[in-house]
């Protein structure tokens, strides 16, 4: 389990590699469970996710260790015949390669107008279906696609429900790389503790942006919406991974099985449905 992320010292925006290796991205309060469990069930949830795809789709692919089961199934579909004229989208470079390595058709960045169906993970989600993602660093062109797509589908394992937003895991944000002590002194200033985000070397990393992201511990977030509006509000802030009201259906894979969460576009609540 990654530690609690310390404050910097005031006016640094980052600190030595031996420090912020423990969190990045990371969780800071979940249980710890087996990797082989958690895989199974990211695997589960993504399979039943892509049973809603039809041929002639336009599918946005998310990013992250959750999403890239539903590529590979979508890839071992489309490879069976199963889903003619499918077209891809990709959230990340990463997932570009691993989509046209596996044999699917994808569109280029330009990317299509409007998107039919977004299959994706997230790192954390709320009651309401809120979500924190970002922790595979494609937070802004997944965001991009999710509003572009008339579905979005979060599949996710069990330790990914919370309470409560920040509750589970640090908020992403991704800044450009001008002026980020601003930006690192303006997150710490909202409680953030902000910490740049590395590689394995201890060097940035760099979002397909050219971006930097600081992982924020803001702990549970009473007013996601107002922390969201500041955020945005603030020059150098590209995006964060607030992603509220997105989300219109949850695919949660535990150890009873499989749990179908639907949200309803017009009033906003939640409900569980039958698992087909």
């Amino acid at each position: 389990m990654a530690d609690t992320p310390r404050p910097l010292p005031e006016g640094q925006d980052s600190a030595p590699a031996a420090e912020i290796s423990p969190v990045r991205p990371g969780k800071w309060h979940n249980a710890p469970m087996r990797s082989l469990d958690r895989d199974s069930l990211k695997h589960a949830a993504a399979v039943y996710a892509v049973r809603f795809l039809e041929p002639g789709t336009i599918v946005g692919l998310g990013t992250g260790s959750t999403a890239i089961h539903a590529v590979r199934e979508i890839a071992r579909r489309h490879a069976a015949g199963e889903l003619p004229g499918l077209r891809c989208f990709a959230t990340s470079s990463e997932v570009a390669r691993a989509a046209e390595a596996a044999g699917l058709p994808l569109i280029d960045a330009e990317g299509p107008a409007v998107i039919d169906l977004t299959i994706d993970g997230a790192d954390e989600v709320d009651p309401r279906l809120n979500l924190i993602k970002g922790g595979g660093g494609a937070l802004l062109h997944e965001k991009i696609v999710a509003q572009a797509s008339k579905r979005e589908i979060i599949v996710v394992d069990e330790a990914k429900i919370s309470p409560q937003l920040g509750t589970l895991y640090r908020l992403p944000v991704e800044v450009i790389p001008f002026g980020r002590a601003g930006q690192w002194h303006f997150l710490h200033e909202l409680g953030g503790n902000p910490v740049l985000r590395t590689k394995e070397d201890g060097q940035p990393y760099i979002t397909d942006e050219g971006n930097f992201i600081y992982d924020c511990a803001f702990g549970p977030i009473a007013d996601p919406e107002e922390l969201g509006a500041e955020l945005h509000a603030r020059s150098g802030i590209v995006e964060h991974g607030l992603f509220l009201g997105m989300a219109d259906d949850v695919i949660v894979a535990g150890q009873n099985g499989l749990r179908h969460l639907r949200r309803d576009p017009v009033t906003g609540q939640v409900r569980e449905v039958a698992v087909e």
